[in-house]
């Protein structure tokens, strides 16, 4: 886009704040936040036309930007007046409502388009825009104050095109040369100058290259979390330049066949990032989404034939133990040796995605998750996503549900950027393949069992589940829920009194009837404690006096925690 000289000044808008020492800065022209009405009736637009939404209760504008190319999305900044051309939009590769969209997202201003012959404006430009759209038949005016380094920016934005495309051809040479995301991290590291992450959509770091010091300086900010997960909750799943004091952190999406499947994050302390560095960065993101492909393809037939032995494994059908000791051994998974099933299962949850990237199911990228945390851990652990769960074989360790729980730290991290709760059920341990169908149901009774009592994010040991084991056993659920009814009567109502009742009945039955222990725990004072024990009595009968209905009394409350009888 070019600029037109102005045949006469027009009247004036803020002046351009030229003291901003932000990188940023340079992607537009900056001043002090003024009406978009100031600025379209300042001389800098040449016969202005409002085609959609309302100039007068826009955001206010706090810079002038220009659109040369498709790709504006590292140039977008809050408060922009984005001025572009019909040509420009015809080579849009999103629908303009989606274009429009994102420009609400990173609250710009308004949309300026300069009518090009032959190229008409798009449709839907008009229909239900989220902010102001103008048109104007000529370019903007040159001299006007506002256009100061348009006609730079320009060139900036062409020439970032060019370098990009340069960038392309030597990540596709070492893809082409089957390279993975590890020689694509050195080959960016190397060609832009920096430190580089790959990490899975959450922030789970895969592949670096770069200096240690500068991962050092990352590990300092707050671009990263204690367990090492790059922070992606903000908007648009963390994407964009980041600034953390004075210096920048460049985040894109590796997005393949409309699948969200991790970020490539780009810093380097020694020198300022600014929009044409998150420009290329993106860049790189689409040559690493072909490795994504290349991978996914590759591994689709093995990652089925994995998933079908695991599941003859659990159903005592995959052979005798010493052909699935082999059998095991050609995926790199050690069955020769005590194990333990570590069953992990999503928690249902209301999930209103819709506005979120389309992501990989969610049992895979668990099952992708505990892979990843197992690698340096127990090499020849199995870690497979079946239908609705991830199941890990692995071996028993001095401390098996410490390792288990540090697991599952390293993978749930800060529980931010949207990741689902999950649920753990882990076996006891054996050496025999055959008894691999009895460790499966093990940990999938732990598993159901401990979210019934805990939660989400439960992690429960089979062992630890004690009387709920036998009660897990029923089936006659019904049988269970009456017998707890008729035993504890109305303190089943779920009303405020009776479950504060219940939690009364529960330290009493723990403290064996010990009142003044009861009470301490309680926090009661010693005679509203016996007044409570009498008001229990008068309702469940004198359990004080008789074990048997002390043990009845338990059974029920347990129950009630695995039922959820009351809630």
């Amino acid at each position: 886009m070019t600029v037109r000289k102005a045949e006469k000044p027009g009247p004036s808008a803020a002046e351009p704040d030229r003291s901003a020492a932000d990188p940023e800065d340079s992607a537009a022209v900056a001043f002090e936040p003024c009406p978009l009405t100031d600025v379209v009736s300042s001389g800098f637009l040449v016969a202005p036309t409002v085609l959609a939404g309302d100039v007068s209760t826009a955001r206010a504008v706090t810079g002038v930007a220009v659109m040369m190319l498709p790709e504006i999305g590292p140039w977008l900044r809050p408060g922009l007046l984005l001025v572009t051309s019909t040509t420009v939009l015809a080579r849009l590769a999103v629908p303009i409502a989606d274009f429009l969209a994102r420009l609400d997202r990173s609250e710009v201003s308004a949309l300026v388009v300069r009518l090009d012959t032959g190229h008409p404006l798009p449709q839907g430009l008009t229909d239900d825009v989220p902010l102001p759209v103008l048109t104007t038949p000529e370019e903007v005016v040159a001299d006007h104050r506002l256009a100061r380094d348009l006609r730079d920016m320009a060139v900036a934005q062409v020439e970032a095109v060019f370098e990009a495309d340069h960038l392309r051809r030597g990540l596709l040479e070492i893809v082409m040369a089957g390279g993975g995301h590890r020689a694509l991290a050195e080959g960016i590291s190397r060609r832009l100058g920096g430190a580089v992450l790959i990490t899975t959509p959450d922030g789970r770091q895969t592949y670096r290259a770069g200096k240690e010091s500068d991962f050092a300086w990352l590990s300092s900010t707050a671009a990263v979390d204690a367990t090492g997960r790059v922070r992606t909750d903000s908007i648009e799943g963390g994407l964009g330049l980041h600034r953390f004091g004075n210096e920048y952190v460049a985040i894109a999406a590796i997005s393949a066949n409309g699948i969200d499947h991790g970020r490539l994050v780009f810093f380097c302390p020694a020198r300022d990032l600014s929009a044409p560095d998150l420009y290329l960065v993106e860049q790189a993101a689409t040559v690493c989404a072909l490795v994504v492909s290349r991978e996914l393809a590759v591994s689709a037939v093995e990652e089925k034939h994995r998933a079908n032995f695991v599941r003859d494994l659990l159903r005592g059908r995959a052979g005798e133990p010493e052909q699935v000791i082999v059998h095991a051994q050609m995926f790199g998974w050690n069955l020769d040796r005590p194990v333990v099933v570590v069953a992990v299962e999503p928690d249902r949850v209301d999930d209103d995605s819709s506005a979120a990237p389309a992501r990989l199911p969610v049992v895979e990228r668990q099952a992708r998750a505990f892979a990843g945390a197992l690698a340096g851990r127990d090499s020849g652990a199995s870690v497979t996503a079946l239908a609705t769960e991830t199941v890990v074989l692995m071996g028993e360790g001095s401390d098996t549900m410490t390792l288990v729980h540090e697991l599952v730290a390293q993978v749930r991290g800060a529980g931010g950027g949207g990741r689902r709760p999950f649920g753990v059920g882990v076996s006891r341990a054996s050496s025999s393949t055959d008894d691999l169908p009895v460790l499966y149901a093990q940990a999938r009774t732990a598993l159901e069992v401990g979210r019934k009592i805990s939660g989400p994010w439960a992690v429960t040991h089979f062992d630890d589940l004690g009387v709920y084991r036998l009660l897990s056993l029923v089936e006659d659920t019904e049988e269970l829920e009456s017998f707890a009814r008729e035993t504890l009567k109305e303190l089943t109502d779920g009303t405020a009194e009776a479950q504060d009742m219940c939690r009364t009945l529960e330290v009493l039955l723990a403290t064996n009837i010990n009142i003044a222990e009861a009470a301490r725990q309680l926090h009661f004072h010693y005679n509203t404690l016996r007044y409570r024990v009498a008001k229990l009595e008068k309702i469940l009968g004198p359990f004080t006096e008789q074990p048997e209905l002390r043990l009845d009394l338990s059974l029920a409350l347990k129950i009630i925690a695995m039922r959820g009888i009351d809630s």
